[in-house]
């Protein structure tokens, strides 16, 4: 069972009624926090490293090979995730019902869906509350908030930002002001519980900011565990893909145009998978997925 859900990412369990569930003895919900004041910081422009040369890791998708340099330009990037707290207040000032701040097939989307607000809250007794996966707790607004890539965008927009690229989240977690590259945000040692939300330590998110052992080179926190983070990047192979052998339709069939790359790690993302190469993808306007997201913003 613990291998199929770190497979699935809990994301068919997430949906399950929590009353139909019975949490694990260690569960702990960390309900409680401060939300951060929002801030940014500059990443000057420089080069990163995508993907992975196949005798680079003990294994991975073929998505993820072969490795090439990209130059990436000069942005802002913030320091935390969007939390509950901001995201109430798009929700509050009308954001889902303001055409203008998504795409045509975004907004069709929403207005097919009919729902005014992320899939993992639910108004109860003039309130908010956050459906975790044990339980129900009123919205916690410190913690990141999960939504769509349809959600995400708008957001930005309404904020005068947008989401960052594939490179630009690379250049964030895993790049250095000295011009080098790390294997993880924190350095070259390996990924535990002590630098981020991850491999079922807790079963949702926590406040943003829990783990300062995580943080990147340049202080921005939770870009591994948390959450994955959406990027408005099209899932598509790297220059010299090759379809693996053994399962050759596990990305080609996701090359439509209508994916987009998912980095990072969630709180349910089992440890062995967590690489800098590693790369998630899912539909604009799919819902389930414990992704969130943070907002750049261009320099000169």
């Amino acid at each position: 069972m613990v291998m199929y859900l770190k497979r699935c990412e809990c994301l068919m369990w997430h949906r399950f009624d929590p009353d139909r569930k019975k949490q694990p003895l260690n569960h702990r919900l960390i309900s409680s926090g401060v939300v951060p004041e929002r801030k940014r910081v500059s990443i000057p422009a420089g080069r990163v490293t995508l993907g992975a040369e196949v005798d680079e890791v003990v294994f991975g998708w073929d998505n993820e090979f072969p490795s090439y340099r990209v130059d990436v330009p000069a942005f802002e990037i913030d320091v935390h995730n969007v939390t509950n707290a901001e995201f109430l207040c798009f929700v509050e000032s009308g954001g889902y019902d303001d055409p203008h701040l998504w795409q045509a097939e975004a907004w069709e989307r929403r207005v097919r869906a009919g729902r005014p607000h992320p899939l993992f809250w639910e108004e109860r007794g003039g309130g908010w509350v956050w459906r975790g996966m044990f339980q129900r707790v009123p919205l916690p607004l410190a913690w990141p908030v999960y939504v769509s890539h349809d959600e995400a965008s708008a957001f930005a927009k309404w904020k005068g930002l947008r989401l960052p690229t594939e490179s630009e989240f690379h250049r964030a977690a895993y790049g250095a002001p000295d011009g080098t590259e790390r294997s993880y945000p924190w350095g070259e040692e390996g990924p535990s519980q002590l630098r981020g939300n991850l491999d079922f330590r807790h079963w949702d998110p926590v406040p943003v900011g829990s783990y300062p052992k995580g943080v990147s080179a340049w202080g921005i926190h939770d870009l591994v565990g948390n959450g994955w983070e959406w990027t408005c990047t099209v899932f598509r192979g790297f220059s010299g893909f090759k379809a693996m052998a053994s399962y050759p339709e596990y990305s080609v069939d996701f090359f439509d145009g209508d994916h987009f790359v998912a980095k990072g790690a969630s709180p349910g993302t089992g440890i062995e998978l967590i690489r800098r190469s590693f790369r998630n993808w899912f539909r604009p306007g799919y819902p389930y997925p414990y992704a969130t997201f943070r907002c750049v913003r261009d320099v000169g």
